[in-house]
């Protein structure tokens, strides 16, 4: 048994499953987690010792890699001046800022004022929470396997038609929560339409991920979004898009600047960052139009409150990695994810392996599918046995991967020729285990 070993037979006599977050239990590939202690640029290092390339990067936040200097640095500085205050402090209004001023593009701008709060969830759940205040409707649409967080309404199942209220997804949903969220499949406007022209008056908002990355990355049909914004403008619902793991991470003004670069421009009622805004700290957001955000408590109806809302150390670290998120550096992660996707798909093919890799910005996704999954269901169609295999080939060798099929892929800035070609040169072994 080694300390990684122990370590989990230890947290699973004080801590459900071992874990403070599910998917670290090692659950769907098997076998003991690893323990991280310390992690610097491209790499972590486990509790045994061992390094490992990591392309899981705290699942996004970390964009310019591990304890960066000058990140670390920042938040030094602001914890020598205090943990915490439950005050306003002036590096909230310049996060609030910097927020709104790179959320623009093809002339839109819709952030004009923003939210600090401190978890994606916290995130969501306001900006439905507004939603529901600004329009005094209660309904919620969201799509099959889209995530966005774990607040009850939001895990919710499918019912038995498009127009049907949604069942718990989990337990300890009551059911009459549930029932306040309609689940459409991913992709299908028609079935939108569809749950619109039947529950239109009482539906407050749709939902959607900027860009899907919780079934497995899927690259979002051209001008979905924009069609969906349509759809809710025309009913006077309002569109809150999710970019908690697609913001400031795939485009410097996230998966919608991408999307209106491409020529596909819209205007979302609400937006909802995370991950890469706290620069790895607990720290997220939601944006929109000051007549949509000015709803919220003090000036507005809607109640929303935290004691660590804009935690000092969280804004400092945030406002530094979004700082020194330049250009360079998402030419720099597009490059990354270029040669990890080329040497994936070389080393696949090589053994016969069916497969495809979807691809937003510099986030990508594995699916052991000959064809790129368009939804939720089309995923789950996959021959995802084939991970495990493949998933411990690469730790075995080295190299950190999400411990998931249904999880993307993540390079950051300090992904230099090292650190891939450390990467590329453990997949063909992995690939011979995924054939095998």
């Amino acid at each position: 048994m080694d300390r990684n070993d122990a370590l989990f037979a230890r947290a699973q006599k004080v801590i459900p499953g071992g874990v403070n977050s599910p998917v670290r239990a090692y659950g769907s590939v098997g076998g003991t987690p690893r323990f991280v202690s310390s992690a610097a640029g491209a790499y972590i290092t486990d509790a045994e010792g061992r390094e490992y390339v990591d392309l899981v990067a705290t699942w996004g936040p970390a964009l310019l890699g591990h304890a960066h200097p000058e990140v670390v640095e920042a938040v030094r500085k602001a914890a020598s001046r205090g943990l915490s205050f439950g005050a306003p402090t002036e590096g909230e209004v310049e996060l609030a800022s910097l927020i709104a001023s790179r959320v623009q593009a093809g002339g839109l701008a819709p952030v004009e004022e923003v939210r600090l709060v401190s978890t994606g969830t916290e995130a969501t759940m306001t900006a439905i929470r507004l939603a529901r205040g600004v329009t005094g409707r209660d309904l919620l649409v969201k799509f099959d396997g889209n995530y966005h967080g774990h607040s009850d309404g939001l895990l919710a199942a499918a019912g038995s038609g498009v127009a049907t209220l949604a069942l718990p997804g989990t337990a300890g949903v009551p059911a009459s929560v549930a029932e306040t969220t309609l689940v459409v499949p991913y992709g299908d406007l028609d079935a939108v339409r569809e749950v619109f022209a039947a529950r239109g008056d009482d539906i407050a908002a749709i939902i959607v991920e900027a860009a899907p990355a919780n079934m497995g990355v899927i690259e979002p049909p051209a001008g979905f979004n924009s069609a969906l914004a349509d759809i809710a403008h025309d009913a006077g619902a309002l569109l809150i898009v999710d970019e908690v793991l697609t913001g400031f991470r795939v485009h410097p003004a996230g998966e919608w600047g991408r999307q209106v670069e491409a020529g596909f421009g819209y205007t979302p009622d609400i937006l909802t960052y995370g991950k890469v805004v706290g620069g790895g700290m607990p720290l997220a957001a939601l944006g929109g139009s000051r007549e949509v955000m000015e709803q919220l408590a003090p000036t507005g109806p809607v109640y929303q409150a935290g004691t660590l809302s804009g935690n000092p150390l969280s804004v400092a670290a945030g406002l530094k990695t979004l700082e020194l998120a330049t250009p360079d550096v998402y030419a720099h992660l597009d490059a990354a994810a270029d040669r990890v996707i080329e040497g994936l798909a070389s080393a696949l093919s090589a053994e016969g392996v069916a497969h495809s890799i979807s691809r937003v910005g510099s986030l990508f996704g594995l699916a052991f599918l000959a064809d790129k999954p368009g939804d939720y269901q089309q995923a789950k169609t996959q021959d995802a046995h084939r991970f495990t295999p493949f998933f411990h080939a690469m730790l075995e060798q080295g190299v950190n991967l999400p411990p998931s099929v249904y999880e993307a892929w993540f390079v950051t800035a300090a992904h230099d020729d090292e650190a891939l070609s450390r990467i590329t040169d453990a997949l063909p072994a992995a690939a011979r285990a995924a054939a095998a």
